[in-house]
């Protein structure tokens, strides 16, 4: 295995929806570079998200109607599109939580059943 000073991870399948809907609802309405550069800068650069990750995901979301995008400037005065949590993604955002919780809870007993 190739050893590296900061290996990246790979989220496991549904994490990037919970922590795009947590990034949205802590930090309200963000565009897609501004959610990956957050959560790379948390992550403390673990996370790198592409292109070929987040906008997938961002389209998921604004299909289940969790989160609703609308085009506006950003700092540079660029058009893109910024995405808001909805009251919906916020139901969504303390079910998959919980979700969350319990499964990060399974894992972790059945690791320390093997110790």
């Amino acid at each position: 295995m190739p050893s590296k000073e900061k290996e990246s991870i790979q989220l496991l399948q549904g994490t990037l929806d919970l922590i795009v809907l947590r990034t949205l609802s802590t930090m309200g309405p963000q565009h897609a570079y501004q959610i990956a550069t957050r959560l790379q800068q948390i992550s403390d650069s673990l996370l790198n998200l592409n292109q070929g990750t987040l906008y997938p995901a961002l389209v998921r979301l604004e299909q289940y109607g969790w989160i609703k995008g609308t085009w506006g400037k950003t700092g540079n005065n660029r058009e893109a599109k910024f995405y808001a949590i909805t009251k919906a993604g916020e139901k969504a955002l303390g079910e998959e939580t919980e979700r969350w919780r319990k499964m990060a809870g399974l894992v972790e007993r059945l690791l320390l059943e093997e110790s």
